[in-house]
């Protein structure tokens, strides 16, 4: 069974997401610090963190800095806090996703369920997929999940590198945002797909030596991105 840690300050919100994630088959484990969240999640076994950003003792930013540092699982951040900033700097720190309080209870649990069904596509091997994807000095290597631009390393995070990778194996097509949000993300995209614009933000600043004019992606005005293979 898989093993969920949800790290929430208010018991009833706590208690009613682990209610539908155990009716959906999961595991919950709860804490309500962001101290103890944080130990917990570095001395248990847990395949997904569900992690509210304001928390006493330690904030949802830092708990996720320092459990993307040592734990390759998916994290889904919640918060009240509806400005684009905090959307921005959770995901840039290397949360999988960012839903906005108040949200249905379904709809975590399907996001939930849509995060793990991810993870362990990318843990199995993929013999019938190209396993490097090499252009202009930009290396992808996707057995090992690891990029590199001329010749030096780049650290993507889970969902930078996947969308990387997604949009180098379509060269030269366009998808608009909330496409790449249901492909890369496994999610319908219900008009959050700022979501992809943070991501490919962030892949350019890591890529490219003048992010304003890249040569990776580019940005088609009004349909969306493409990988630039010429």
């Amino acid at each position: 069974m898989q093993r969920i840690l949800i790290i929430e300050d208010d018991t009833s919100i706590a208690e009613l997401q682990r209610d539908y994630l155990e009716i959906g088959g999961y595991s919950v484990k709860m804490e309500h610090t962001g101290d103890g969240g944080l130990r917990e999640a570095l001395n248990g076994r847990y395949d997904l963190v569900i992690l509210d950003l304001m928390l006493p003792g330690m904030d949802g930013f830092e708990i996720c800095r320092r459990l993307r540092a040592e734990r390759e699982i998916p994290i889904i951040m919640l918060s009240a806090r509806t400005e684009d900033i905090d959307k921005i700097r959770g995901l840039g720190l290397g949360a999988d996703d960012y839903m906005t309080k108040p949200f249905s209870p379904g709809e975590l649990v399907a996001r939930v369920k849509a995060h793990l069904s991810r993870y362990e596509r990318l843990a199995k091997p993929a013999e019938s997929r190209r396993a490097e994807i090499a252009i202009r000095g930009l290396k992808i290597d996707k057995n090992a999940r690891r990029v590199f631009v001329n010749g030096d390393e780049i650290l993507l995070t889970t969902k930078e590198f996947d969308l990387l990778a997604f949009l180098a194996e379509h060269p030269n097509r366009v998808f608009h945002k909330e496409e790449l949000f249901e492909k890369v993300w496994g999610l319908e995209a219900n008009g959050d797909s700022s979501t992809v614009t943070v991501h490919i933000r962030k892949i350019r600043e890591k890529l490219e030596s003048v992010p304003a004019s890249p040569s990776y992606i580019d940005t088609v005005w009004g349909a969306g991105y493409r990988f630039k293979v010429d």
